[in-house]
Order: structure tokens, then C-alpha cells, then sequence
């Protein structure tokens, strides 16, 4: 199990045997129970109930489709921290119920993200695409309703779970696919400060010339590594955007430091977490 913590239910976006539930037992361990959410907007809230979990776990960018921006606003109006972070290879596959064969599809179902990761090997076919809430879910519903010219795109642990066979494994565009997951919790004792090295905050400047940049040269000055810098939309303000930067450093006094000094520049400052940087490696089955 990873960090200092240990949560008893885990809320994610997702079914068994999805790729959010493999990245929870990657990050807390097989025996972690999960709380299925049919949107990420239900796993918010839910992961902010402390009748229903105790914290949740959210996909936040994925290598090769990119950040999923709405999950960025989620977080940044929420009252959740940020305390932990885990990759996960994805590895994508095509998948049908026993004895159908790539002749008798005429449709695929899957997740949107899943749908997009697989775009060349989908392009080589003359079928319908449909858009599902997960890719586990589209699976267990071929198992479940006997559909015989319907194809899912899931993991093989749903294809293991829902009995399915797989006709095309790792239809995947980039073999080198993965999919970065946050661990969120209403607690903020929770956050490993002992030895965190990575933090996110969000900011907004001021709408002047320079703003931004001197943000970005006390970031380098004060000798963190920005990994990752994200604009989105502030709602009701049209064509102005907060900031959500991911840093790393050697010591937690070096993110403190510049938070204090960014404020002259920032109209408003939000740290999100501190917590420790995953490693990110290929992995195998």
C-alpha cells in the first residue's frame, strides 16, 4: 500500500474491472474496495462524502489522448486534496462474446478516451462507434445482454471478469499508453510531507503584460521543475483562464517559498496537494 494512509473505499469513475479500478489496486493494493461512479462528477462528490468513502481516485491525462480538462475544473472547485499519484499502462482490447468472430460486428462500444487510443486499428473497419459512461461497463453489457454483433474495447482484466473473448489485443494506437491517475482526499493531514517531492496549484494572473511570465521565472528561480503547466476556462468569464502547475522539487520549503513570493503576480493562489512523484516505467502484464 502506498503512502502513510490507508482508505477503506475508494470512490472512482468506472466499473470492475475498468482501468480506474486497476489503478486502485495498482496504488492501495488488491484487497482496496471501490465505489463505482457512473460520471467523474459523481466520483467527486462522492469521494467528498465521508458516508460513502474514504477518498477517491480520478484519471486526470492520458499520454496520448491528453489532459482531460473537465477533470481539472472538478478538482480546482472542490475542496479535495491531491495526496497521492499512480501511471498505469494501458493496454487496449477488442473483445466479444464467445464464438462471435471481427465478421459479424457491426458495432464497437467503449469509453470516448478508449475510442480515441484506438483510432488507427478502428479505422480499418466499416463500424458504427458508440460512445459508453466506461469501458468495463460496455463489457459486462455484451455479457450480460447477449449482443452478438457488438464489440467493447476494455482491459483484459474485463474481458477475465465478464467471461469474453478477445479478438484483437492491444489494439492500442502507441504501445507506450498511459494514463495518469490522482489519489484525492478530504483530509489534508493525509498528504505525505514527510517525502513529497511533487505539489499541484492552481493560479490566475493579472490580465498584464509580463504576469505570467514572472510567475514562471520565480518558479525557476526558486529551483522546482514545472512537469506540467494546464490553462482552463474560468467559468463566466469569457477568454480568461486559471493555471495548474505541477512541480517538483528537493524540499517542501522550496514550494512554500514560491507560493508566498507568486502572490504579488496571482490574483488568486490554490495549492491542490503535496505528495510523492510517481515513476512511470513500461510494465508488463
Amino acid at each position: 500500500m502506498a503512502g502513510i494512509f490507508y482508505f477503506m473505499n475508494i470512490a472512482i469513475q468506472g466499473y470492475p474491472g475498468s482501468f480506474h479500478h486497476e489503478a486502485v489496486q495498482k496504488y492501495f493494493g488488491t484487497g482496496a474496495k471501490i465505489l463505482p461512479c457512473a460520471s467523474f462528477r459523481e466520483l467527486i462528490k462522492a469521494a467528498a462524502d465521508s458516508r460513502l468513502t474514504d477518498g477517491g481516485l480520478m484519471a486526470i491525462e492520458n499520454s496520448i489522448a491528453g489532459s482531460i480538462l473537465p477533470n481539472y475544473s472538478l478538482l480546482h472547485n472542490s475542496d479535495l486534496h491531491i495526496v497521492g499519484e499512480v501511471y498505469l499502462l494501458i493496454k487496449q482490447q477488442l473483445m466479444v462474446r464467445k464464438g462471435v468472430q471481427l465478421k459479424d460486428i457491426t458495432e464497437v462500444h467503449s469509453h470516448n478516451m478508449a475510442l480515441l487510443q484506438c483510432g488507427t486499428f478502428l479505422d480499418q473497419y466499416p463500424w458504427k462507434l458508440v460512445e459508453t459512461e466506461d469501458t468495463a461497463l460496455s463489457a459486462k453489457n455484451i455479457a450480460t445482454q447477449e449482443m452478438r454483433h457488438t464489440a467493447a474495447i476494455a482491459s483484459k482484466a474485463a474481458a477475465r471478469l465478464y467471461d469474453l473473448d478477445i479478438i484483437a489485443p492491444d489494439i492500442q494506437d502507441l504501445h507506450n499508453n498511459y494514463t495518469r491517475f490522482l489519489v484525492l482526499s478530504r483530509d489534508v493531514a493525509e498528504q505525505s510531507t514527510g517525502d513529497a517531492d511533487k505539489g499541484s496549484l492552481s493560479f490566475s494572473v493579472a490580465h498584464e503584460t509580463g504576469s505570467l511570465s514572472k510567475v514562471l521565472q520565480i518558479i525557476s528561480l526558486e529551483g522546482l521543475n514545472m512537469s506540467k503547466l494546464q490553462s482552463i476556462p474560468v467559468p463566466g468569464d469569457a477568454f480568461r483562464y486559471q493555471f495548474i502547475a505541477d512541480l517538483e522539487f528537493d524540499h517542501v520549503d522550496q514550494l512554500y517559498t514560491m507560493i508566498k513570493k507568486i502572490k504579488t503576480y496571482t490574483n488568486t493562489c490554490k495549492l491542490h496537494g503535496i505528495y510523492k512523484k510517481a515513476i512511470w516505467k513500461q510494465q508488463t502484464d
